[in-house]
């Protein structure tokens, strides 16, 4: 078998890593919101506000939900569960109770590492326990070792959900960083993400779309009295793709990407479409081949998400609610008839398991086992 083949573009942008950067209040979850709701069926997005984020709260009929942390329990109330048990139902259920959903909108990417600091360095000081720090600086070495996997476990996060056929765009803030030329030496500023170069690098390598919004001013000199001082004359949101003065970061896979547009849904849309169209026109099938593609891999992707959740569902392996399946078991199966036992030693042989000691022990098997317990 000879591997590799030719691309064909697809040309649903929602089929692609998006970026939007931009300061706060500057209506970057309103954008978002009415280019999903415009293209995408009804449940087609799903907006996460991850750790202290909360400007869902002020926008009507937004889909969302909150994610403080990665493990708490839904809260009713406050819309609210742990980003890990949201991406968790998510890969399982995605066929039942997420037919539609083609995107998840993180809101902010920067709220979300913070969320997951904690997460490493519980795991440094479970695996050191004769070393345990209290720092994502200290984590496994320094030296940025503890941040790095940090990012790491942000992109396998996200990551995982192409395998349901979900992609993502990333929200995020934005503050004004001195950079230095690697051949002049000169210094200059370039407004970027609010988290640092080192993080932000990880996720921007993987962005087919970076939009960064921002505020383009007129601002012109007037004297006042014996001084001059700068007026602002005009200002316009703009969202730049391209900048080659790089004093804004951005970019796009894309060659033919527009260098900036106006600030609106449709205006954001319509720049990726083109740049995607045009860059469809250069293959050998043109657009209509692209067309062709953009149906079939969405319906290979329905197939291939149907599947993953199956296999998913009956292979995770929860290690906090298997120990509470397990003392349900426990004190429940010396009362159990010989019929019961019977189809006890079924369950555990289909999903292989001799003994409730073993790890890794399936827990819809365990879930299976309680529930013909209470019959």
């Amino acid at each position: 078998m000879a591997y590799g083949r030719k691309n064909i573009v697809k040309l649903n942008p929602f089929d692609y890593n998006i970026g939007f950067l931009g300061e706060g209040g500057i209506g970057k979850t309103t954008l978002i919101k009415e280019m999903c709701e415009k293209h995408l069926p009804d449940g087609g997005y799903l907006f996460v506000e991850c750790g202290k984020e909360d400007g869902a709260d002020a926008l009507s009929d937004i889909n969302h939900i909150n994610c403080p942390d990665v493990d708490s329990e839904y809260n009713e109330l406050t819309n609210s569960v742990g980003f890990d048990i949201l991406l968790d139902d998510i890969l399982t259920n995605k066929d039942s109770e997420y037919p539609n959903l083609k995107t998840v909108i993180i809101d902010t990417y920067d709220e979300l590492r913070k969320i997951l600091v904690p997460v490493v360095i519980k795991k440094h000081n479970r695996l050191h326990p004769d070393k345990k720090v209290v720092s994502i600086k200290s984590a496994f070495g320094g030296f940025m070792a503890g941040d790095d996997m940090v990012d790491e476990m942000l992109l396998d996060k996200l990551w995982s959900l192409k395998n349901v056929g979900v992609h993502f765009i990333l929200i995020g803030h934005t503050r004004l960083h001195e950079r230095t030329d690697n051949d002049t030496g000169a210094t200059y500023v370039q407004l970027s993400s609010n988290v640092t170069d080192r993080s932000f690098n990880t996720i921007k390598t993987k962005l087919h779309f970076l939009g960064l919004a921002h505020i383009d001013r007129t601002i012109v000199k007037e004297n006042v009295g014996k001084k001059t001082q700068g007026k602002v004359k005009s200002e316009v949101r703009k969202i730049t793709f391209r900048d080659d003065n790089y004093s804004l970061d951005s970019k796009s896979r894309f060659a033919e990407i527009v260098e900036n547009c106006e600030f609106s849904a449709d205006a954001f849309y319509d720049s990726m479409v083109e740049a995607i169209k045009k860059e469809a026109s250069k293959g050998q099938g043109g657009l209509k081949a692209s067309e062709n593609e953009t149906k079939s891999f969405e319906e290979k992707e329905k197939k291939h998400a149907k599947t993953y959740s199956s296999s998913k569902k009956e292979n995770t392996v929860n290690e906090e609610k298997n120990e509470e399946l397990k003392s349900i078991i426990k004190a429940r199966y010396s009362d159990a008839s010989d019929k019961s036992k019977d189809k006890i030693k079924d369950i555990m042989s289909e999903y292989n398991f001799k003994k409730f000691s073993d790890d890794n022990i399936p827990t819809i098997a365990l879930e299976k086992i309680v529930e013909l317990l209470q019959d």
